[in-house]
């Protein structure tokens, strides 16, 4: 009961599948109230209504990349939760030119925009919002979800890569400035490739789920051990950790190549 006591904010659970459902049932599990938050078109695609009866957290409708709505979902919870937020999970990305296949090189730059503004400005918004209204408790912690095409290239991901880079960033410029001003934490969590609804969405993924599972020495972290660190995030025992991005990934990150992934170079160069 890690979280007992405390109030969070989950964003982004759209079935059972998404990191941020996981991360919603164990922070329950740990003791948490808890309130849910999409954008009212993903939830109409979603089943974030079963996830509301499991946990008995009421849902605020939001668009991340409304300043509006953003305060009004940090007013509300204070209000449905009674007192400051202790913890938020920021689980939002979505890039339409993924979504339609559009190669790096050919970006349409609205839909680039719209990346940005969507999976990494939501943050900026979301943290800022918070800020003006003094709505995060003081040791407060903000988890963002990101990936490891932030730093190194991985072609299909494409503005997606962009988008986690600056929302890397964001987390430790505006960590910095919270962290002085209300000892508030901002962290992000590079994630393993995972099987949900998002990450399916991108061509050639169940391939290259496969090379990054055979290179990680401890395999593919899944969403439910991501929720697990998540916890330990959003609880007592990190206070000094922020402006991070902690890579969750099996060892994936620091692993060059793996005897696996050699053998099968070897098999198919008939050696």
């Amino acid at each position: 009961m890690i979280l007992k006591g405390k109030r969070g904010i989950i964003s982004g659970a759209l079935d059972a599948n998404s990191i941020a459902w996981k991360v919603a049932q164990k922070a329950h599990a740990q003791g948490a109230k808890i309130v849910l938050t999409n954008a009212p078109v993903a939830m109409r695609m979603g089943e974030i209504k079963k996830l509301s009866t499991e946990t008995g957290a009421e849902i605020i409708p939001a668009d991340a990349t409304s300043m509006e709505d953003l305060t009004n979902l940090f007013t509300k919870s204070q209000e449905i939760l009674g007192g400051k937020i202790d913890f938020v999970l920021h689980s939002i990305g979505m890039s339409p030119n993924i979504r339609k296949n559009i190669p790096y090189t050919e970006l349409n730059y609205d839909y680039f925009m719209k990346s940005l503004d969507i999976s990494a400005l939501s943050l900026h918004k979301m943290l800022s919002a918070a800020y003006k209204i003094d709505a995060i408790s003081e040791w407060g912690s903000v988890v963002a979800l990101s990936y490891i095409a932030a730093q190194r290239t991985y072609p299909f991901y494409t503005d997606m890569a962009d988008a986690k880079a600056a929302l890397e960033s964001i987390t430790r410029s505006f960590g910095y400035h919270y962290g002085k001003a209300k000892k508030v934490r901002v962290n992000t969590v590079s994630q393993s490739p995972t099987k949900t609804t998002a990450g399916n969405g991108i061509k050639g993924f169940d391939n290259f789920y496969n090379v990054a599972d055979s290179i990680s020495p401890l395999g593919n972290a899944s969403a439910d051990s991501c929720a697990d660190f998540c916890m330990t995030l959003f609880s007592d025992f990190t206070r000094m950790v922020t402006m991070q991005n902690l890579f969750h990934d099996g060892g994936y990150s620091n692993t060059g190549i793996s005897m696996e992934l050699m053998e099968i170079f070897e098999k198919g160069a008939g050696k």
